[in-house]
């Protein structure tokens, strides 16, 4: 015990220094000191930041239309430059020569039983100062095929496989017609992709009041919700295939870039697509006649909802401008002092459909409101110890253009330099929302215990935590009440993290704020700033919070002595997935076992109305019990392995970090399958990919989980094997880095 030396002498120092000490908040991947001089840096980040501020930016940029290739599209991006230029950050604009489409010709006529020809227009409201102006984007999907046709009309509802499951079981057949379906419960490209694989030659998607519009709330401008002709632009390509530019797959879209044919893309759509307001729709859907719509596929609308087809036909016309346009990234950097190599990179993105305050400019903002501060604290002796790129990407919105193509780009420097890479897209008011890979959950957790929720004085970490017990069923509040951190979740796809998630294998976080922003001006011309201070967030706290809490992570990461990777947490996680799919495989032969009881017993037939047909089934093959004991005995290697670590980095040698701290985060790319998922090779992280019919959300194990749904018993298996691979190939990683550190 030092304390009895000369204890008269040295006391009163040591009182001093344990006082300093309770009151440093302990950082994963930071002693004591250094803890404490990161907190001085963070307090210090903070005073830079002002909402006022944020608020001047989101007004600004959303001041015009600038969809990618746009006159004012490029007038951003170079506003853009010079803001971050001015807040002393080396700036360039990188440019990808990309192809865009926008719309030549759109109709959309009801041309049996009566006639009507739909508006496709949103009209300018006086609430609204941006409504009414030139240059807007029509209303149209992104990579529709052109296409005339006329045929008859059949309602799918939010047209997904089991709705067209359920049409199989009524003998309704769409080969040959345009499907209407409803936005929701889905990506919206996965509505016409469905559609085509039936064979319908044209579809219509729209707006149901029932998810958006008047049965919600108040529509706008009186409330937040969409109004009768509002409609939600958007992209349909398939990139669950893969995103980008669909003519340079796997590389970047430069200038000289070799391209293939569009009839060659995978990801792009055979049949015309094109979304309409619920004005518009309400004639389509009232026309269609034959089988009284099943409760669960009734919107809002007044009217009685029926299935078709029958004497409702409609004439479909489309046609595109199929354009090579630039897109803009703009990359801004600060240079590590210690680590010139290692980068720390944020990312946003600043395209939109039309004014888009809220999708990207509010997140645009908050990320700009950090290079300022962080630029300030740079001029005033700040040097982070790692290099920091911040980013703002072009044409996220017709399928993550920008980003995609420069993560090809650079994909083998990015794989050897980046230690993480931190998204954030539109933002508002609300809860903490947080995903990607899972070995940063500790900081994750860590940055929201250090954030004050703007409204309740809370951090957001405790906000979070009280939403998610208080939404959770009953049977799981305990369990939650004694959690002492947050899970993230898995990522799928929809925003600017994906090349580098689940192409290239590079940490990835996705973080924003949102709950309480909800409303219909998601894609349209209303997504404005007018709407955006009245409904998303008023007085821009929410866009402090994502500044400061993105602003934490990317600072940590920059400035740790040991990076904070914990994959003891990524273990625990990669065996919830797995016990999932274990369930999953048993629930789906029990289910199975029962379907083809019922079809030995005629339950269908004979509960059915005789007056309307009903398809005759078959009996199924049985589902086999998977064998998941290689993956499991993987995961054991692994639980070893990351314990192992865990235990190490708490004593690192000064002389070993660096070394170790590059493995720690090239770690994740032990994860990238070679030949990457089945049909999709771009896709290549084992455990993070967007669902083949989900589209933005993710599937888990994907391999894996999808077989099973898809009922393909073989590839399950073999998928299991490779998952395992990958696993194994992880917990050799981390052993290795225990040995050598």
């Amino acid at each position: 015990m030092k304390l009895n030396f000369t204890k008269f002498l040295i006391l009163p120092l040591f009182i001093t220094g344990y006082n300093l000490n309770a009151q440093t908040k302990l950082i994963s991947g930071f002693n004591t000191e250094a803890a404490g001089k990161q907190s001085d840096i963070e307090a210090r980040f903070d005073k830079q930041l002002n909402s006022e501020h944020i608020g001047q930016a989101i007004k600004q940029l959303s001041a015009k239309p600038h969809e990618l290739g746009s006159a004012n599209g490029k007038a951003v991006a170079q506003s853009i430059l010079a803001a971050f230029k001015s807040y002393g950050w080396e700036a360039k604009i990188e440019t990808y020569q990309v192809l865009f489409p926008t719309p030549k010709t759109r109709v959309l006529e009801l041309t049996s039983p009566t006639s009507y020809t739909a508006l496709l227009k949103e009209p300018a409201l006086k609430e609204d100062a941006t409504s009414g102006q030139e240059d807007q984007l029509p209303t149209y999907n992104a990579w529709s095929a052109d296409g005339d046709v006329t045929a008859e009309l059949v309602y799918v509802n939010f047209g997904l496989p089991d709705d067209y499951e359920k049409l199989d079981k009524l003998g309704i057949s769409v080969k040959g017609k345009i499907v209407i379906a409803r936005y929701g419960r889905s990506w919206r490209g996965i509505k016409p992709k469905v559609a085509q694989e039936h064979g319908a030659i044209g579809c219509i998607i729209y707006s149901d009041p029932k998810e958006d519009g008047y049965y919600q709330g108040d529509v706008y401008p009186k409330g937040a919700f969409k109004n009768e002709y509002g409609v939600q632009r958007g992209s349909v390509m398939d990139m669950v295939i893969y995103p980008g530019d669909p003519l340079t797959p796997n590389i970047g879209a430069t200038a000289k870039a070799a391209r293939i044919e569009r009839s060659e893309a995978k990801n792009l759509l055979k049949i015309p697509v094109l979304p309409i307001s619920y004005h518009d729709a309400q004639p389509l859907l009232a026309a269609i006649d034959g089988p009284v719509a099943p409760e669960e596929w009734r919107g809002a609308l007044p009217i009685t909802y029926h299935i078709g087809p029958g004497n409702a036909k409609v004439h479909l016309k489309l046609e595109f401008n199929w354009s090579i346009v630039p897109a803009y990234d703009v990359v801004a950097t600060i240079k590590g002092s210690q680590y010139p190599d290692e980068w720390v990179v944020r990312g946003n993105h600043h395209d939109a459909w039309v004014n888009g305050a809220g999708d990207p400019i509010s997140g645009l903002a908050a990320e700009l409101e950090e290079a300022k501060a962080i630029g300030l604290l740079v001029k005033n002796g700040y040097k982070p110890k790692r290099t920091l790129k911040y980013i703002a990407w072009d044409g996220e919105e017709p399928s993550l253009l920008g980003s995609t193509e420069w993560a090809e780009d650079h994909g083998a420097e990015l794989q050897q330099k980046a230690v993480a890479y931190i998204n954030s897209d539109g933002n508002g008011r609300g809860f903490l929302e947080a995903g990607g890979s899972h070995a940063l959950t500790n900081l994750v957790n860590e940055v929201a215990k250090d954030v004050t929720d703007p409204q309740t004085k809370v951090s957001i970490y405790d906000r979070k935590r009280a939403a998610v017990i208080a939404k959770a069923p009953l049977k799981d509040k305990k369990e939650l009440l004694s959690k002492n951190e947050l899970s993230i979740e898995a990522l799928g796809t929809g925003s600017d993290y994906s090349a580098f998630l689940q192409h290239l294998g590079i940490p990835s976080l996705n973080l924003g704020f949102g709950g309480e922003d909800a409303g219909g001006e998601y894609h349209s011309i209303y997504d404005s700033y007018d709407d955006y201070t009245r409904f998303k967030d008023p007085g821009f706290s929410y866009g402090l919070a994502l500044a400061q809490t993105a602003g934490r992570v990317t600072l940590r990461l920059a400035d740790a002595d040991v990076l904070p990777f914990d994959f003891r947490v990524l273990n625990k996680t990669i065996d919830t997935y797995v016990n999932e799919l274990i369930t999953l495989n048993t629930q789906l032969s029990e289910n199975r076992a029962i379907e083809n009881q019922l079809v030995k017993e005629n339950i269908y037939q004979l509960a059915q109305d005789p007056q309307k047909p009903l398809k005759a089934a078959s009996q199924k093959e049985e589902v086999p019990k998977l064998d998941f004991t290689s993956i499991k005995n993987a995961l054991s290697a692994l639980t070893s392995a990351s314990g192992n670590l865990a235990e190490k980095l708490k004593n690192l040698p000064a002389n070993k970090t660096a070394a170790v701290n590059k493995a720690l985060y090239q770690a994740e790319q032990q994860l990238l399958l070679p030949n990457g998922l089945p049909r999709r090779g771009w896709y290549k992280h084992t455990l993070y990919a967007p669902g083949f019919y989900t589209g933005y959300g993710v599937k888990t194990l994907p391999g894996i989980r999808e077989a099973l749904e898809q009922g393909n018993w073989q590839e399950a298996q073999e998928q299991i094997t490779f998952a395992a691979a990958s696993i194994d190939k992880l917990a050799a990683y981390l052993q290795k880095i225990v040995a050598g550190a």
